[in-house]
């Protein structure tokens, strides 16, 4: 999938709300950090996870599932941390429990074409095999302070 930056940056600036599905508690695995991150810069990270549910993640208590989320939470982003045969019951219960999602973000690795195409004919904006902390790191200029060429021009270092 190729994806604009100019896209990718408008997703992540309008999400303000984001379900983690998948997170994981062990803070050295991947979902961990990426929640983490993204509660960092700014965005209210619901964590997903049956095993965790009750405990307490980036200021949250992680829910068992997409159906605890209460509606007033506003969740606009799911962020999908499962395996690809998983996301097509994912989309099925935020479109059930989730009625101000707008966006279906699965993480790098995860891709369902028939899932995306489903999310899409309902509106909401897809992207596979992505990773917002990724993203939002190299468009915002995070990732130049580590040496790499994000592709960003900017007079900050």
């Amino acid at each position: 999938m190729t994806y604009s930056d100019a896209f990718l940056r408008d997703v992540l600036h309008r999400t303000k709300t984001i379900a983690c599905v998948g997170v994981s508690p062990d803070p050295v695995r991947p979902s961990h950090f990426v929640g983490r991150y993204l509660s960092l810069k700014g965005y209210r990270v619901i964590p997903v996870n049956p095993k965790a549910a009750g405990t307490r993640l980036f200021g949250e208590t992680v829910v068992p599932d997409l159906a605890a989320i209460p509606a007033e939470a506003r969740v606009d982003m799911v962020d999908i941390f499962r395996r690809s045969e998983a996301v097509p019951e994912i989309l099925d219960e935020a479109l059930a429990h989730l009625p101000h999602l707008k966006t279906v973000w699965m993480q790098i690795g995860v891709e369902h074409a028939e899932a995306a195409a489903r999310a899409e004919a309902q509106g909401l904006t897809v992207i596979q095999n992505r990773c917002p902390k990724i993203e939002h790191q190299r468009l915002f200029g995070e990732l130049r302070k580590a040496g790499f060429n994000t592709g960003v021009i900017s007079s900050k270092l």
